[in-house]
C-alpha cells in the first residue's frame, strides 16, 4: 500500500500525524509540490512570487534613475537629460545595485546549474548580465565605447517581471493543494458520553488533537474533519471535491464519511477510525503532489531541448562574436550588444514552464473531477489508448447482489413474495439474502420477525412469519419437493437463469400443503453510470472489452445490457495479466481498469493501469491512474484530460522552442543591413513575452471539457 495509509493506535496521537490544512500545506510548500519546475538545479521553492514582486518593484525604482541619466541612452534618443559634475556615474552606481539586488537571484540560479553540470536558463541570464556588468563597468573606468547600464538595469528588471509571472502561474498551478487541504477544518466538536441515549457532550478541540476511536459531532453544513463511520444521524453528504461526484451522498448509521466532506441539512455524529495522514484527503493530495513531481516523456524532451538551447545560443552567440568583430572591428560596444542580446533572446525560459505548469495544471484539474494521477507517464500514455478493458465485478457493476426481478402467482402480489422472502431471510448472512433484504427496505415494505428460522446449506432457509411456513430456496428445493412454480413464473425463471441471474423460489405452506407463490431472480447489480462511460469511450473511436471470473453466459447477459461486444470470461486472477497481454499482442494500446483487489498484475501489464473505486483506499501502487469514486465514468474523462493536457505540452512546445528559430538569427543583427536591430531590452521583452504566452496557453487548459 501506499506509504503512510497505515492507521496508528489510539496511543499514537503526536500532533505531526494529524496535519490540519495549515500543517498540510506547509508539509506540502516544503519540498513535495513544487517538483521539476528547478531549471537544471534552480530551486524555485526559494523564490516564491512575493520575493520576485518585490525584487522587481525595487529594481524598477532604482533602474529610473539609470535611464535618465545615461549618456547612451540620451544620445540614442537625441534627448538631452541632466547633466552636472560627476552625474556621468550615477548610472554606474544604479546599474551596479541592480545588478547586485535583482540579478543576484539568476547568479545563485547559475552555480545551481553549473554544480549539477545542467547549464541552462539561469546560465545563459547570468552569462548575459555579467557580460554586459564586465564591460560597461570597464567603460566607466576608462575603457573607449558605450556602456550597457541602462540596458543592463532593464534587462534585469523585465528579467525579474518574467520570473515573478512565472511563479505566480507556477503557484497558481499548485494551489489545488492547498484548496484541497483546506477542506479539513481546523477544529472539531468532540464528543463525550452516551451518544446513542443523547447524554453526549462536546467541546471544541483542534483537529490535530483527535485519534482514532474518537466521536465528533458534525452540525448542518458544517465540514466533516476525519475519516470515519456515522454512529448517530442522517444527512446528505457533499463529496464532490474528493470524487468529482455532482450528487449529495445520503449517510446514516454504518456509512462512511471522508474527512472534507460537507455535510448536509442534518447532524452526524462520526466515529473516527482513521488517523488524518491515513485519510483519503491526505491520500490525494500525496497523489496530485507525486504526480506533480513525477516526469512524463514529453517533460524529458523539454529538459533536452532546453539542454541543446543553451549549447546553440553558445555556439550562435560565438559566431555574432567572430563576424561582428570581422565586420565592425572599431565597434567592440555595438558587438557586445549582439552577443548579449542572443544570449538573452535564447533563453530557456518558456521551455523550462512549458510541461511542468500544464502538468500541474492537468493533475489539479484531475484531482478536482476525482481523477487522482498517480503517473505523469500515464496520464501522458491515456489519449493513445486502443482497448480499454474493464474488470466487471466492482467496476462496471458494484459488486453487490440485487433483485432484478420477482414473479408471483396469479393470487399473490409480488409485494407480498419480496416481504416474506425478507423475513425469512432477514438472519441470513448469504449475499443473496443480504439483496432481498436490501430490495425490501428499498420499496419501504413492513418486514415482520421471523420464527423458527432454519437453513439448510446449498438449498435455502425457512420460517414461520406471521403464523405462516415459507421457505426460500433454490430451484433444487421445488424439485425435491415435488413441487411445481406456475407456468408464467417458471418461464420467467428460466429467462432470468439463461441471463446469468441467481433464481429463489418462495414456497408458503405446511409440507402436505405446500405451494410456489413466487419467484425472486438476483444478479450482480451493474451501475446506471457504466453504460455512459462505455457509449463515450465509443464516442471517441475506444474499443471496450470486459474482463470477468464469471461463467460465460452470465457475462454475455451483462456484456448485452451495457452493449460490450468483446467478453473475457472464466478468468481466474492469475490469469488475467495474461487477458491483457494477449490484447496487446496486436500492438493495441490497453488500458486495464479494475478495482484493484485482485487486479494488480493486470494494471501492472497494461499499458495504462486505473484503479476505480478506490473511494478511500487512494493508494494503489499498481495503478498509474486512481479515480477517487466508483464512477466508471470517469475513464473517458481519463483519456479527454489526457488529450487535453499533450495537446497543451505540444503546443507550448513549439512555441517555447520554436520562436528561436526566428528570435536567434535577429538578435544577432541579420536585419541590420536594413536597419533593424534589437537591442538586449528588447530581446528581453520578447523572451519574457514567451513566458507570458506560455503561462496563458497553459491557463486555457482549466477551461477543458473533460465530461
Amino acid at each position: 500500500m501506499h506509504e503512510g495509509t497505515h492507521v496508528p493506535s489510539e496511543t499514537q496521537r503526536s500532533s505531526h500525524e494529524h496535519p490540519t490544512h495549515e500543517h498540510a500545506q506547509d508539509h506540502l510548500e516544503h519540498g513535495h509540490v513544487h517538483g521539476e519546475h528547478d531549471h537544471a538545479g534552480h530551486d524555485h521553492s526559494a523564490h516564491d512570487p512575493a520575493q520576485f514582486r518585490r525584487k522587481f518593484w525595487w529594481s524598477l525604482a532604482l533602474t529610473v534613475p539609470t535611464m535618465v541619466f545615461s549618456t547612451g541612452l540620451q544620445d540614442i534618443l537625441g534627448l538631452g537629460g541632466p547633466r552636472f559634475p560627476g552625474s556621468q556615474f550615477i548610472p554606474a552606481v544604479f546599474g551596479i545595485a541592480v545588478f547586485l539586488y535583482g540579478g543576484l537571484v539568476f547568479l545563485k540560479g547559475a552555480v545551481a546549474e553549473l554544480r549539477s553540470r545542467q547549464p541552462g536558463m539561469m546560465t545563459l541570464i547570468s552569462l548575459a548580465i555579467v557580460v554586459a556588468f564586465g564591460y560597461s563597468l570597464a567603460v566607466t573606468l576608462g575603457l573607449p565605447g558605450m556602456d550597457f547600464w541602462w540596458e543592463l538595469a532593464t534587462l534585469v528588471t523585465i528579467m525579474l517581471l518574467g520570473h515573478w509571472i512565472e511563479m505566480s502561474a507556477v503557484m497558481g498551478a499548485q494551489n489545488a493543494l492547498g484548496e484541497l487541504a483546506s477542506l479539513l477544518p481546523d477544529t472539531a466538536e468532540l464528543l463525550a458520553g452516551d451518544v446513542v441515549r443523547g447524554a453526549a457532550g462536546t467541546r471544541t478541540v483542534p483537529t490535530t488533537e483527535l485519534h482514532v476511536g474518537d466521536r465528533v459531532l458534525v452540525r448542518p453544513g458544517a465540514g466533516i474533519p476525519v475519516d470515519g463511520v456515522v454512529v448517530a444521524g442522517r444527512s446528505t453528504v457533499d463529496e464532490s471535491l474528493l470524487t468529482g461526484e455532482s450528487a449529495a451522498v445520503v449517510k446514516d448509521q454504518g456509512a462512511s464519511v471522508v474527512a472534507g466532506s460537507v455535510n448536509g441539512t442534518g447532524s452526524l455524529t462520526v466515529q473516527m477510525t482513521k488517523a488524518q495522514d491515513a485519510s483519503a484527503l491526505a491520500g490525494i493530495m500525496r497523489l496530485v503532489a507525486d504526480a506533480q513531481a513525477s516526469k512524463s516523456g514529453a517533460q524529458l524532451l523539454a529538459d533536452r531541448a532546453a539542454g541543446w538551447l543553451f549549447y546553440a545560443a553558445i555556439a550562435s552567440a560565438a559566431l555574432t562574436l567572430i563576424a561582428w568583430a570581422f565586420l565592425r572591428p572599431g565597434e567592440p560596444g555595438f558587438v557586445l550588444e549582439r552577443v548579449v542580446t542572443v544570449l538573452i533572446i535564447a533563453c530557456p525560459h518558456a521551455l523550462g514552464l512549458a510541461i511542468p505548469l500544464v502538468a500541474q495544471i492537468a493533475t489539479s484539474l484531475g484531482a478536482k473531477n476525482g481523477v487522482l494521477v498517480r503517473s505523469r507517464a500515464a496520464l501522458e500514455e491515456a489519449r493513445l489508448t486502443d482497448v480499454v478493458l474493464f474488470d466487471k465485478t466492482g467496476t462496471l457493476t458494484e459488486g453487490r447482489q440485487g433483485v432484478v426481478e420477482v414473479a408471483a402467482a396469479d393470487d399473490v402480489s409480488e409485494t407480498r413474495v419480496l416481504r416474506l422472502a425478507a423475513a425469512v431471510e432477514a438472519d441470513a448472512e448469504h449475499p443473496i439474502a443480504a439483496a432481498i433484504v436490501t430490495s425490501a427496505r428499498e420499496r419501504g415494505l413492513d418486514v415482520e420477525s421471523a420464527e423458527g428460522f432454519e437453513t439448510q446449506r446449498g438449498r435455502g432457509v425457512s420460517g414461520v412469519v406471521g403464523g405462516e411456513h415459507v421457505v426460500v430456496g433454490s430451484p433444487r428445493v421445488i424439485a425435491e419437493r415435488g413441487l411445481r412454480a406456475p407456468d408464467a413464473m417458471a418461464a420467467a425463471a428460466e429467462n432470468a437463469q439463461s441471463a446469468g441471474n441467481t433464481v429463489v423460489f418462495v414456497i408458503t405452506g405446511e409440507k402436505s400443503a405446500e405451494r410456489v407463490i413466487g419467484m425472486i431472480a438476483v444478479a450482480d447489480v451493474i451501475r446506471a453510470e457504466s453504460k455512459d462511460a462505455i457509449a463515450a469511450l465509443r464516442r471517441r473511436g475506444v474499443r471496450v472489452a470486459m474482463l470477468t471470473g464469471d461463467a460465460k453466459p452470465v457475462a454475455d447477459a451483462v456484456a448485452a445490457q451495457l452493449g460490450i461486444d468483446e467478453v473475457i470470461a472464466e478468468v481466474l486472477p492469475e490469469q488475467k495479466a495474461s487477458a491483457v497481454s494477449a490484447l496487446q499482442r496486436d500492438g493495441s494500446r490497453v488500458m486495464m481498469v479494475g478495482d484493484g483487489v485482485n487486479d494488480a498484475p493486470a494494471l501492472a501489464q497494461a499499458d495504462v493501469g486505473v484503479a476505480i473505486g478506490a473511494g478511500t483506499d487512494v493508494a494503489i501502487e499498481s495503478a498509474g491512474i486512481v479515480l477517487a469514486s466508483s464512477d466508471p465514468r470517469g475513464v473517458p474523462m481519463t483519456v479527454a484530460l489526457s488529450a487535453h493536457t499533450y495537446r497543451k505540452m505540444t503546443q507550448n512546445l513549439w512555441w517555447a522552442a520554436g520562436y528561436n528559430i526566428v528570435a536567434i538569427p535577429l538578435a544577432a543583427g541579420v536585419l541590420e543591413p536594413f536597419g533593424i536591430v534589437v537591442s538586449p531590452a528588447v530581446g528581453a521583452v520578447l523572451m519574457s513575452l514567451s513566458t507570458i504566452v506560455v503561462a496563458i496557453n497553459a491557463q486555457l487548459l482549466r477551461r477543458a471539457r473533460l465530461r
